[in-house]
């Protein structure tokens, strides 16, 4: 019943931010499923509501399994646990507490004062990685950093000359597609913005809350004003950070083009700073495009939370571009590694994913 409950959740991505993924499903007595609902942020009302709508006079004794605890204060809409409580639910079965100061743990301790049991933990984990973006930006007051690179059989994202496509194939550019569409913000710095003129746009077709915002690390502000990011910026917003001297000229022409130019004494250096200014921004997720430079600046401060390495069976040779610039690790025990991997087959190529794990050091 939570598995379901997930798959419900999992309909509402690109549609909750800054708010949680929330499935809900009411289970009779007898067993049948009388009620199902997954929360979507514009239509205000939540999983809960929803369910205990369909549900109707069939919820009085029955379960609610609810992906993550029901909130127990007025927000933008009344209390789920007074729906519980007044629908007459004799149990609610959730994975997890909500990491929101304002509900955890204060749902479940107010269904208990009601006297509807409570059984929390089942599919933890699975709800956690579903919910991960939320929970991570409510803990640590920054987004979650997906790191994503396209790569040849030898870790090369273009060849000596900047050519990159396609290095991967079409499905894994669809995939891409589909990624982006979880996320927030999309960011890459100014090497991969001036040599590739990309649009990092959400090509999905699939609904979403906000269109997806456009981020560029640009310390000496290269940017054009008739690359492809600033034509658009009136369409889909632009971010750029770049150094306190960039040149004046260039702002106001790319200012006047829609994009939003931020300069600051650390420029597009300090990363622990751009994030928290997306954060205040309500960016829960942040994926990271690349190039090289940008990469490998993320890997070596410790913001990277995960991982993706799109691999193709294409080999360009040791003077191409490496996929992680920058000063590595001086031993194999120092190098960063993924946990939980994942792989999948996208068409001839190889798509690894996984979860940055702290250094170990100790022999």
């Amino acid at each position: 019943m939570i598995s379901r409950a997930l798959e419900l959740a999992a309909r509402g991505a690109g549609q909750v931010s800054p708010g949680p993924l929330v499935g809900c499903l009411i289970v009779g007595r007898g067993g049948e499923t009388v009620g199902e609902g997954f929360y979507i942020y514009e239509r205000v009302k939540h999983a809960e509501t929803l369910a205990l709508e369909q549900a109707g006079a069939r919820a009085r004794g029955a379960t609610a399994y609810v992906t993550l605890e029901p909130h127990a204060h007025t927000g933008r809409t009344p209390p789920c646990t007074e729906a519980l409580i007044r629908a007459g639910v004799a149990r609610v079965v959730a994975p997890i507490e909500d990491p929101n100061p304002l509900v955890s743990g204060r749902g479940f301790a107010r269904l208990r004062e009601a006297g509807i049991a409570v059984m929390v933990g089942v599919l933890e984990q699975e709800a956690a990685r579903l919910n991960e973006k939320y929970i991570h930006s409510l803990r640590h007051n920054r987004p979650f950093v997906h790191l994503k690179l396209a790569c040849s059989l030898d870790g090369r994202i273009a060849t000596r000359t900047g050519d990159a496509r396609w290095i991967t194939g079409e499905e894994s550019r669809a995939r891409v597609q589909r990624l982006r569409r979880e996320y927030d913000a999309v960011l890459v710095g100014s090497g991969t913005a001036t040599s590739d003129d990309p649009l990092l746009t959400d090509r999905t077709k699939l609904p979403r809350r906000r269109l997806l915002l456009r981020v560029v690390l640009d310390e000496r502000l290269r940017l054009a004003p008739d690359s492809q990011l600033a034509r658009t910026a009136h369409e889909s917003h632009v971010l750029v950070f770049t150094s306190e001297t960039a040149d004046a000229r260039q702002v106001a022409a790319l200012e006047a083009c829609g994009v939003e130019v931020l300069k600051a004494a650390s420029g597009a250096r300090d990363l622990v700073s751009v994030l928290e200014e997306l954060h205040r921004r309500e960016v829960q997720g942040l994926l990271v495009e690349g190039g090289a430079s940008v990469a490998g600046a993320f890997l070596r401060a410790g913001l990277v939370n995960k991982a993706s390495f799109f691999i193709a069976p294409v080999i360009l040779g040791g003077d191409a571009i490496g996929a992680v610039a920058g000063a590595g690790a001086l031993t194999v025990k120092e190098a960063a590694r993924l946990r939980d991997v994942e792989t999948a087959r996208h068409a001839e190529d190889v798509e690894i994913t996984g979860y940055l794990k702290a250094v170990n050091r100790e022999p």
